[in-house]
């Protein structure tokens, strides 16, 4: 394989495995997907001069791969995995696929075009429905765990204005704790790095420790420290400095694919 192939895939297999994990329902079957893209490549490399972007191609073959494989979901890793596979059949096929794509991962609608093998207009199309049937869904309480007061209001504002209630904000591991122990939360939305030099991760392993099946959505400007291939990692990862529509949709799915019977009507 030359070099500059080897290069470019490797750079952009975090963010296909990323993907392939929140699509699939587990990290697991998201890897078994990934590894068998690769495995695809490297039998015929040739697809990869079909576009100048080697990311669009390499997330065009895994969804060749998933699809001709009759595009299932993983065997769950968690009850929480469990309840993404029940309500993935209630969407509009492809949808999620879409909005994935686009906001997540950045495409625009000509890649997904690509990837999906639809019109640009279809994928414009089904990410509006997706996220119109994952906003509508689901509402609960979400805790934010930032030490910039800016963004953590800026996080408050956008999640309040799709209908969720923010139990708080906590700018430390120790805050953090204490306020999921005084109103547990059904989301949790947390920086890495917080104000007194401890870590988001350290504060969410200590709040699973005690409530164990909370979806999380990590917000950080180093992505890296999580996407490391080793278990666990987050099912949702949002680069600093995010935008609205990112945030939206990655709250959007984690409360849809996450909920539960305690979730606020």
């Amino acid at each position: 394989m030359p070099a500059d192939l080897t290069s470019a895939i490797g750079a952009n297999l975090p963010y296909l495995r990323r993907y392939a994990r929140a699509l699939t329902g587990s990290q697991t079957s998201g890897d078994r997907f990934a590894a068998a893209t690769l495995e695809t490549l490297l039998v015929d490399m040739s697809v990869m001069q079909t576009h100048p972007d080697a990311k669009v191609v390499l997330f065009h073959v895994f969804h060749s791969v998933w699809a001709s494989a009759g595009a299932p979901v993983g065997e769950a890793d968690s009850s929480l995995g469990e309840r993404a596979q029940r309500h993935m059949a209630g969407l509009t096929p492809h949808s999620r696929e879409a909005l994935l794509l686009s906001v997540i991962e950045g495409f625009t609608h000509d890649d997904i075009a690509v990837i999906l093998q639809v019109d640009a207009s279809e994928a414009a199309a089904l990410i509006a429905i997706a996220l119109r049937e994952m906003e509508e869904s689901v509402t609960g309480r979400v805790m934010i765990i930032e030490d910039e007061a800016i963004i953590a209001m800026d996080i408050q504002d956008i999640v309040t204005e799709i209908g969720h209630h923010v139990t708080g904000i906590a700018r430390t591991r120790d805050e953090a704790v204490a306020l999921a122990s005084r109103e547990k939360p059904d989301l949790i939305l947390a920086d890495i790095q917080l104000a007194d030099n401890s870590s988001g991760i350290d504060a969410v392993n200590d709040i699973l420790a005690k409530f164990e099946d909370l979806p999380v959505i990590f917000i950080t400007a180093f992505p890296e420290r999580l996407l490391t291939g080793t278990r666990p990692e987050p099912a949702f990862l949002i680069t600093k400095p995010f935008s609205e529509d990112q945030l939206r949709s990655a709250v959007s799915q984690a409360m849809f694919f996450s909920s539960t019977e305690t979730l606020a009507a």
